[in-house]
Formats: structure tokens, C-alpha cells, sequence
């Protein structure tokens, strides 16, 4: 197990000043017998010139980081290329560097070219992560691929990121016949950092060779923490020397203006061809080094992309992933409760709602309760946030008023709402939090009184891969009192070989933060789950053997049992990242009202038994075509159900690629046999990692809806963009018609000043 670091490693530090009394030139970096690490960063007078030559005679000059050290796949052994770094900084910039040696650079894996697209972690590239306030958990990243292709992220208490926080660097690559180079330029008023001319930061630095599955660190990182051991600051290298400038106004002022052509044939009136204008403001302002503060007013969307078209086949309601800039940026300042977690299976994927992943239990707070109502926007009048960091304390606090919205024929309205979110927490002991939360709507979602929630949290790290965490919330709702908690208590075990999961969630039946997200209401929940992952010595084909199974159980808070699922998996990852699994389920559960699993099929009241087998494969991201292909057979309720899926990546070029999201589901029941399809397919089209088309078409034949989004974006000076976006709905209700529901075209432009 690697030991928990020092702020400021001593010996190494000790190294560096023995080095001063002798009157020898500094060396940029030391490593101790224990295998802590200290840069030092370079300070330079002139400027460096960013376009990916590495041809300015500082590089010349300052010894380069080498000593880069394998996680995966011969964990601990020097990387397999030899890569040289550099960290040197002038009175604006934090400059970054690299020197990629590659034997074989035809192999690269380089697929994508779009800013922070999710795909870019399974590319080749380059990352830096910043541990800023170096307290050892939090921590800003920056990456870039031999293409161009670049990624910003936050990471969060080493466990959660962030990868819609976007700020203003420069960057550039370049190929020499050994391989490829990139450089960074970071101005330090794109970073937050403690008041003080002179800094102490940690640092982690990642080169990433997808085509041998390799990731190779400056420090050593354990193979079981996958990718996000980039974002493992408590085991990263401490840097120091870095002296950065005198506060600046840290303003950021981005108006925006919109066009739009809109046609709604469902609404009361009809709409056809109308045309409308608006405009608005985006204001940031640095309070603090670490707190910031955003102001929007008359905000707008228009140019997000629309929600992917899910199957639904179970009696819960679905969550849909926050899109919307304003609320994604400062996400993780309103997280609560326990983090989503694993025993280490892959991760979520980047920008991921958390909500997603973490199975029944309740989430406070629910960024699109905001905003969105159903599948219509509500129109936000102004808002304001607080986030960041104050000493130990992290803090998140958010108003919002939303407008009144008409009914427009069947879909709801909504009355004119104000939202309030404060959430506080507090870094205690080496690397565990206590915090709490208040949410409040001044007008339920039923229309009449309001509703608000509070409740207390706390993580407590044990050491790298042992967690205890747990909540308790309450709810106020005007009508509804007593019996108003929900509780939670999660002990979690992932190391590389092995790991244990043991949680309790519980919600009474009065429970209801209607700004959060209960997938369940009224249940007592009980979840067990192991897993066992031998590394098989010189396999050439196989890197890890997954053994896994888990018991979850629910009832009601009355005792009546409502739910169980009993799991078995076996995994196996290949060398080459390829994935093959096999899992069995065997499942209950006990419906209390009938379940309408389609529109014209109920499921009758009662308690059904059912099973079923997947087998899935994953073939890696450095293949034409990547993603997951599955197939599941068993039965269902009372009937059999047969599910065909694939969810993955064409990689035609570079620029061009394809990704198809297909569910094919076969039902046989007793009142009727039929199918439950959603195909969709996302076309995507690079001209620079700064321009981009997107087109998604997709169709669910629950709805018999056929939508298409086509989205252009253009981010023609950093933080400043260009939308065109084009809509259109059709309903495919009557046979050989695809009626028009609606159809917009939008163009919005927005432009950032800094001051």
C-alpha cells in the first residue's frame, strides 16, 4: 500500500538545499528513498513562444523530467518510451511541456479531435494535474493528444471530477521523427491558488500510450486506481519555487446574443416561422484566489444538444445528465453524500451525472429540477453562485428565479419559482470531509406551499482504497410532516486484488427534496457486494480475471419486501484493453399497482421471480469500432425478454466518426408480445479541436417520435463561441407519415472579456 505522502517531503526537500549551500545549480527535481518526489519550477524572463516546436534555448538550458514510471501494465518498472517534461513559469504563465519518444508512432491511437470530448482519456496524450492549495485532494487538470485534441477537468476529495469546467490556456503540438511534442501555457488567472507571492503546489504528471495500454507517471501509481490515479494528489509530487503575480481584478464579463425560427404545430396557438431575439450576461468574478462568484441573467440554452432517447423498462424514472453550462461548471461544490463507487470495476465516464450511478439512493440536490419541466424549458430570469475554497472549508452556494411558463395543448406549465442551495464542507484529518447542505423551493412542485431538505454528510478515508461514508436528510413539505429522513451508511474496500462494498439506505415514506431525485420513495435498503481480480503472472494476452457478486435487497419502511437481485460476473481485460464479460441475475420483485411496462400492456399486481444471463464485450478505444455490444436472455416478470445492444464509436478518420446507440428489446408476455426500440446514431465532424459538428438522429418507438439535432460550434477565440443549431421533431404515429411537431433554428454568439 503507498503510504500517505508529507505535505513537503523533508528529505527530498533536503536534497534540494544542500545543493543551494554548495553552491550548485538547483536540480528540477528529487526523489527519496520512499519515492517522494519535489520539482522545482523554473522561472524564465522571456516569454515562451507556444506552438509545439520546443525550439526556445530554455529547453536547452533546464534539465528535462525523466525518471517517468509505469502504473500499467509492469507497474513500478521506467516507461516504455522515454518522455521528457518540463515545468517553467514567467510572471503570467505556468508553461508545460513535453518531449513523447515513440518507436512506433504510426501506432498512436488518435481518434478525435474535439475539446473536451469524453473519448480523449482513450487517446494518446499528455496530462498535468495541479494540486493548487496543495491540500492534498483536489486538483485541476489539463491534457492534450498528439492532435491537438484538449481536456480541462476538476477533480474532486480524489474520488470525483468534473470535465465541464473549462477555463482559458493556450496550447500547441508538434511531431519530430521520434515522436511528438506539446506545449502548455496556463496564465495564473485561469487558476484559483492560496493568497502569497511564494507557492508550494502538487503536481501529477501522466503520458498516456494507448496502443500497448500503457500510463506512466512521474510518481509511482498504483495499477487498481485505473485512469483517476492522475487525480490521486495525496500520492503526488510536491512543487515548489513557483512565485505568481499580484492579485488581478479577476473579472469575467460574457454577453451573449440570440436569434431564433421557431415552428411548434402541437402548441395553442400554432407557431410557424416565428422569429424572435433576445440577449444576456454571464458575469464571473474572483472574490478570493479561491472563491468565486457567477452572475446570470436572462440565461439561455438553446445551444445545448438534446437528451439521448433511453429504453425504459423498469418501474423507475430515468436520469438524464446535466448539459447546461451554468450548472455544470460548479457541480462539484453541491455534491452530497456518499460519492458513487465501485469495488473497482471501469468508471463512469467523463461528465457523467453521478445521480446515474449511485443506485436508490436519494440526491438533495438535482441541478435540472431547475429550469426544465419535463421535456419543455422554463425560462430563468437571473441567477447567482458561490463556489470554491476558504481555508479548509469548500463552499457552494446557489440562487436561481426561475419565469412562468404557459401550458402550450397537453405539456405542463410552471409558476414563477425561487431555487436557494448552500452546501458547506469541511477537510478534516488527512483526507476525509464533513459538510451539510439546505435546498429550498419557494414553491413545491405541487403548486401550492414550498418544500426545502438540509442534511449532514461525512467521508472518512481510512487509507487509499478504504472509505466509510454516510448521511442523514430531512425533508419539509407544506402538507406532508412526520417520518420525513432518509439515512445513508456505506463502507467501501477497493484495492487492486479485491473489494468489498457493505451499505444501508433508507427513505421514509415523507421524505421529498423536490430539488433532488428519488429514484424510490419509501424503502429500506440493504447492498453486499465482492469482488476478487487476480493479475496473472507473463500473460501476454490477458492483464486482469474479474470474480464478482453482489446481493441487494429493498423492502418498504413497513417491512413489505419490495425488491432483491442476486448477481454473479466474471470478467476478464485483455492486455490490449479488450473487455469480455459474462453476468447472471436473479431478480424479485413485488408490484403493489399494476406496472405499465408499455402503453397498452400493465403488468398485473403480484410478485414475480425472473433471471437472466449477459454477455457483453467491450473492444478497446484504440479499434475502428469501440464501445460495448451486449446480449441478454431470461425472463421477465411474467414473460421472456431478449435485449440486443450496442453503444460504442466508428472512428472513420481522425475528424470523422460515428456513434450508434442501438437497444433492441424483444418482450413476450401473457397480455401481448412486442418490441421496445431506441436507435440513435451521433455523427460527429472535427475541422480543428475548436470547431466542430455535431448531428444526432434518434428514434423510440415508445414514443414513435423521430428527432433530429444538428449543432455547429465554434470556439473562434478561447471562451468565446458561435452556435448554429438546427432542430426537428416528427411524429411517426401514423403509417407512412412522419408528421411535423416542431422544428427551430438558433444562432448565439457570446464573447468573453477579461479584465
Amino acid at each position: 500500500m503507498t503510504p500517505h505522502r508529507p505535505l513537503v517531503p523533508a528529505a527530498a526537500l533536503a536534497l534540494l538545499a544542500s545543493a543551494a549551500q554548495a553552491g550548485a545549480q538547483l536540480p528540477v527535481s528529487s526523489r527519496d528513498a520512499a519515492g517522494n518526489v519535489v520539482i522545482r519550477a523554473t522561472r524564465i524572463t522571456t516569454p515562451i513562444e507556444v506552438d509545439g516546436k520546443l525550439d526556445d534555448g530554455v529547453y536547452r538550458q533546464v534539465e528535462a523530467l525523466t525518471d517517468f514510471i509505469q502504473s500499467e501494465p509492469q507497474t513500478g518498472a521506467p516507461s516504455s518510451e522515454r518522455t521528457e517534461a518540463w515545468v517553467l513559469f514567467d510572471d503570467d504563465n505556468l508553461y508545460l511541456a513535453c518531449r513523447c519518444w515513440d518507436r512506433h508512432p504510426e501506432r498512436m491511437v488518435l481518434n478525435e479531435m474535439r475539446r473536451d470530448s469524453p473519448n480523449l482519456r482513450n487517446n494518446d496524450n499528455f496530462a498535468v494535474a495541479l494540486d493548487t492549495f496543495h491540500d492534498r485532494r483536489n486538483a485541476f487538470l489539463f491534457s492534450i493528444t498528439p492532435l491537438g485534441a484538449f481536456f480541462d477537468a476538476l477533480a474532486l476529495d480524489e474520488r470525483t471530477y468534473n470535465s465541464d469546467w473549462n477555463t482559458i490556456w493556450k496550447n500547441a503540438v508538434g511531431r519530430f521523427d521520434g515522436g511528438w511534442i506539446a506545449e502548455i501555457a496556463i496564465p495564473f488567472k485561469s487558476l484559483r491558488y492560496p493568497a502569497g507571492r511564494d507557492q508550494t503546489w502538487g503536481i501529477n504528471i501522466r503520458r498516456t500510450i494507448r496502443a500497448k495500454n500503457e500510463g506512466t507517471y512521474i510518481v509511482p501509481m498504483r495499477p487498481d486506481w485505473g485512469p483517476g490515479a492522475i487525480f490521486r494528489m495525496s500520492a503526488a509530487a510536491t512543487i515548489t519555487g513557483i512565485e505568481v503575480p499580484p492579485a488581478g481584478k479577476n473579472l469575467e464579463i460574457k454577453p451573449y446574443a440570440i436569434s431564433r425560427l421557431t415552428t411548434d404545430t402541437v402548441s395553442t396557438p400554432k407557431v410557424s416561422n416565428q422569429l424572435e431575439k433576445d440577449a444576456g450576461l454571464d458575469v464571473k468574478y474572483g472574490i478570493t484566489k479561491g472563491l468565486t462568484a457567477d452572475f446570470t441573467y436572462n440565461t439561455d440554452f438553446a445551444q445545448v444538444e438534446e437528451d439521448e432517447a433511453q429504453v425504459n423498462l423498469t418501474r423507475f424514472n430515468l436520469v438524464f445528465p446535466e448539459k447546461r453550462e451554468f450548472f455544470l461548471e460548479g457541480a462539484g461544490a453541491f455534491t452530497f453524500g456518499t460519492p458513487a463507487v465501485t469495488t473497482g470495476g471501469p468508471p463512469p465516464p467523463p461528465g457523467a451525472n453521478p445521480a446515474q450511478f449511485s443506485g436508490d439512493a436519494p440526491a438533495l440536490f438535482y441541478s435540472r429540477r431547475i429550469g426544465l419541466n419535463g421535456s419543455r424549458a422554463v425560462p430563468i430570469v437571473a441567477g447567482a453562485r458561490l463556489s470554491g475554497k476558504a481555508g479548509a472549508w469548500n463552499i457552494g452556494a446557489l440562487n436561481i428565479e426561475s419565469d412562468d411558463l404557459g401550458l402550450t395543448g397537453t405539456l405542463p406549465g410552471a409558476l414563477q419559482t425561487n431555487f436557494n442551495v448552500l452546501r458547506v464542507r469541511r477537510d478534516i484529518f488527512r483526507r476525509s470531509t464533513i459538510g451539510g447542505m439546505f435546498t429550498n423551493r419557494s414553491l413545491s412542485a405541487s403548486g401550492s406551499g414550498s418544500n426545502q431538505a438540509w442534511g449532514l454528510d461525512t467521508s472518512l478515508a481510512f487509507s487509499q482504497n478504504m472509505y466509510l461514508s454516510a448521511f442523514v436528510a430531512q425533508t419539509k413539505t407544506t402538507g406532508r410532516s412526520g417520518r420525513d429522513y432518509s439515512y445513508r451508511t456505506q463502507f467501501s474496500y477497493a484495492a487492486d486484488r479485491y473489494g468489498l462494498i457493505v451499505d444501508r439506505i433508507e427513505a421514509q415514506p415523507n421524505f421529498n427534496p423536490e430539488l433532488g431525485f428519488m429514484r424510490r420513495m419509501d424503502f429500506r435498503e440493504h447492498i453486499v457486494s465482492g469482488r476478487f481480480s487476480p493479475r496473472p503472472a507473463k500473460n501476454k494476452r490477458v492483464r486482469k480475471y474479474f470474480y464478482e457478486g453482489g446481493l441487494t435487497d429493498v423492502a418498504d419502511t413497513s417491512g413489505v419486501h419490495q425488491s432483491r437481485a442476486t448477481t454473479g460476473s466474471y470478467r476478464v481485460e485483455l492486455q490490449n484493453s479488450d473487455v469480455l464479460s459474462v453476468t447472471y441475475s436473479k431478480n424479485y420483485e413485488f408490484l403493489q399497482v399494476p406496472f405499465p411496462v408499455a402503453n397498452d400492456v400493465r403488468i398485473p399486481v403480484g410478485g414475480y421471480d425472473f433471471s437472466s444471463l449477459l454477455a457483453a464485450y467491450n473492444p478497446g478505444q484504440q479499434r475502428v469500432i469501440s464501445g460495448s455490444g451486449s446480449l441478454e436472455i431470461g425472463s421477465f416478470y411474467n414473460g421472456n425478454k431478449i435485449t440486443a445492444a450496442f453503444r460504442g464509436r466508428a472512428s472513420l478518420t481522425p475528424r470523422l466518426a460515428l456513434e450508434p446507440n442501438i437497444s433492441l428489446n424483444w418482450i413476450d408476455l401473457p397480455q401481448k408480445t412486442f418490441t421496445n426500440t431506441v436507435i440513435g446514431t451521433r455523427t460527429l465532424y472535427s475541422m480543428t479541436p475548436r470547431m466542430f459538428i455535431t448531428a444526432l438522429v434518434q428514434y423510440a418507438s415508445s414514443t414513435l417520435n423521430l428527432s433530429a439535432n444538428v449543432r455547429f460550434r465554434w470556439e473562434y477565440m478561447p471562451g468565446s463561441e458561435l452556435f448554429v443549431v438546427y432542430t426537428e421533431g416528427r411524429d411517426t404515429s401514423i403509417p407512412n407519415v412522419a408528421a411535423l411537431q416542431n422544428r427551430g433554428l438558433v444562432v448565439k454568439i457570446n464573447k468573453l472579456l477579461r479584465l
